[in-house]
């Protein structure tokens, strides 16, 4: 009795006949949406990326002029303050 099973793989149900080719104007929104899901998960690996390529460019170009942030601010406001000296601003303080 179990001579007569068949075994071969099933047959696919064939498509009805409604469907047809997408309209341009739904091809454009498929395009559309994939290309910003595709840019949305470029970005989540390229801005990390950029951020600390910046990150690392800064802190090489103090290290390489034998520096630090906090050196750098402080001469930026003793200039100012020459400056405002200079000026005869009376708003100035010292």
């Amino acid at each position: 009795m179990t001579d007569n099973l068949h075994e071969a793989p099933l047959s696919s149900i064939a498509q009805p006949a409604t469907s047809k080719k997408l309209a341009w104007r739904e091809e454009r929104r498929l395009r559309r949406r994939r290309r910003k899901r595709g840019e949305e998960i470029l970005a989540w690996v390229l801005v990390p990326f950029i951020c600390f390529g910046i990150y690392w460019g800064i802190s090489a170009s103090f290290d390489f002029f034998g520096t630090s942030p906090g050196q750098v601010w402080d001469q930026l406001m003793q200039v100012k303050a020459m400056m405002e000296k200079r000026s005869g601003n009376p708003g100035a303080r010292g």
